[in-house]
């Protein structure tokens, strides 16, 4: 689906995308209003969302959006560059970002990629490729999703203490425990321990508490 309030806009990504029978456009729309509408009545695999538009914009819709189908992909389409969008479309819940003058090419590629999975925007990612695009002042727009018991949950996770010694630790049960790691690993989209750890050590949270 389609989602931009310049007309001439849509069609340029329509010509985009019918050039490739691996993209199908159910549906076109011109403001957050209409994606929120046209998403319950297509539902759409994924949905090429402009940021500016008159009334709800792309990230309030996107926030909405991902809030009522968090299976739902988004992708927001601009002509910004600005990293400060960048970031806060990631926050909102979108798995990607394009630029509206990239090569045809690269839009199959990268959209192909977001919609098997194989190239998802985290924010963890994100953060990352901000760091590299601008080393100063980044910090600023990183926000964490886990709240302080989760925060504190995961360095001792990231310490290799089991559900149970974290319960004694914190002096609560060990399903509270469990509880608090579901919501860690779905907040930072990894699957298991594992993965949770390996991001633990990455995010230097061996030293903290």
């Amino acid at each position: 689906m389609v989602i931009d309030d310049s007309a001439v806009a849509r069609e340029g990504i329509r010509i985009i995308l019918e050039s490739d029978p691996a993209f199908e456009i159910v549906a076109e729309g011109s403001s957050g209003e209409e994606a929120l509408d046209l998403s319950e009545r297509w539902m759409p695999d994924l949905i090429l969302m402009d940021i500016q538009m008159p009334g709800m914009g792309g990230l309030e819709a996107t926030k909405q959006l991902k809030e009522r189908y968090p299976y739902l992909k988004v992708v927001m389409v601009t002509v910004s560059d600005d990293i400060a969008h960048l970031f806060d479309a990631l926050k909102k819940g979108a798995q990607g970002y394009l630029l509206k003058n990239l090569n045809p090419q690269a839009w199959h590629e990268y959209l192909k990629a977001i919609a098997v999975d194989e190239a998802p925007m985290t924010r963890e990612l994100a953060f990352r490729i901000l760091k590299e695009m601008s080393p100063v002042g980044v910090d600023e727009y990183y926000v964490s999703p886990l709240t302080s018991r989760e925060q504190e949950i995961l360095s001792l996770v990231a310490k290799g203490l089991s559900n149970k010694d974290i319960s004694v630790q914190l002096d609560i049960s060990e399903h509270t425990v469990k509880n608090h790691l579901k919501n860690i690993l779905q907040k930072l989209h990894l699957e298991n321990r594992v993965q949770l750890a390996r991001y633990a050590y990455e995010q230097g949270w061996m030293g903290r508490r």
